[in-house]
């Protein structure tokens, strides 16, 4: 699937326009420590380079096999990055939470009317993924809150090593809440821990009662679901009971809040979770 949606080559990722290695980080420094994973199209299998290692292949004409058993987990480095990331927004007292659903749910508007709201009290700013284009941070910046693009290029999610480089963009000591709008997708953002505190999946009733059901990983690791776009239901054939269900049947433990961002119902409620609750430790 990852070939298919564009993990397989990824990049190049920018962060605010720059190029991600130029960017510097208060987590990860001057450059880059992962190793990356890749093929040369010449029938050899994915391998891993580490930082400053040649890329010198065995381009034989006669065949060598050898048979290696590696047991390394393969996102092992996004998860050392991501234990660096929550050490360090711990560190500063800040509450981190990763934002995903797809594309088209409302999570830009959600968020920002809920920067509006919290501004008088919260101080909070947002690092968005996009593949391309800035149109979320510009809306978002209206607000007044510190925001920060990341352009995945091809990736289909944001990574840990991506936050901690676009931090270097933020005054995280400035801040109480960070939220990551991560890329729209129901699929790979579930499988990338950033470094956040808590997870919020984002429905719109336009989407269907059945979302859980089918994408049950990124509910079952969601604290939060919030089902966006509420003002529409006169309009749908939409049946809010099964979908509270379906949530309930993947996550039984998830808060689950109704809300339009457009005309404002429900928001109160999403507001005070996030005035109210300290940051997990």
């Amino acid at each position: 699937m990852c070939l298919e949606c564009g993990c397989g080559k990824p990049g190049p990722t920018r962060i605010d326009g720059q190029p991600a290695e130029e960017v510097t980080s208060p987590i990860v420094g001057e450059s880059s420590s992962h190793n990356h994973w890749h093929s040369h199209g010449d029938g050899l299998p994915f391998h891993a380079h580490g930082p400053g290692e040649p890329h010198s292949h065995p381009h034989s004409p006669t065949p060598v096999h050898r048979e290696l058993s590696l047991h390394q987990p393969i996102l092992a480095a996004n998860d050392r990055m991501a234990e660096r990331n929550r050490g360090y927004f711990q560190a500063l007292g800040v509450r981190v939470l990763n934002i995903f659903s797809s594309p088209g749910s409302g999570k830009t508007t959600l968020l920002t009317r809920t920067l509006a709201a919290l501004a008088p009290t919260t101080r909070a700013g947002v690092i968005v993924g996009d593949l391309a284009t800035d149109n979320d941070a510009q809306r978002l910046r209206t607000t007044g809150a510190p925001v920060v693009q990341v352009n995945t290029g091809t990736l289909c999610h944001l990574d840990a090593e991506m936050i901690a480089r676009a931090v270097g963009r933020l005054d995280a000591r400035a801040l109480d809440i960070l939220f990551i709008e991560n890329v729209g997708n129901l699929v790979c953002p579930a499988g990338f821990d950033l470094g956040e505190n808590q997870r919020v999946a984002v429905l719109s009733v336009t989407e269907g009662e059945d979302k859980p059901l089918k994408y049950p990983p990124l509910f079952r690791i969601a604290d939060a679901v919030v089902i966006t776009k509420i003002d529409l239901l006169p309009h749908l054939d939409f049946q809010r009971d099964a979908l509270l269900a379906n949530v309930h049947a993947v996550n039984p433990n998830a808060l689950v809040f109704e809300l339009s961002a457009c005309t404002g119902d429900g928001m109160d409620r999403w507001l005070a979770w996030l005035r109210t609750t300290e940051p997990p430790v």
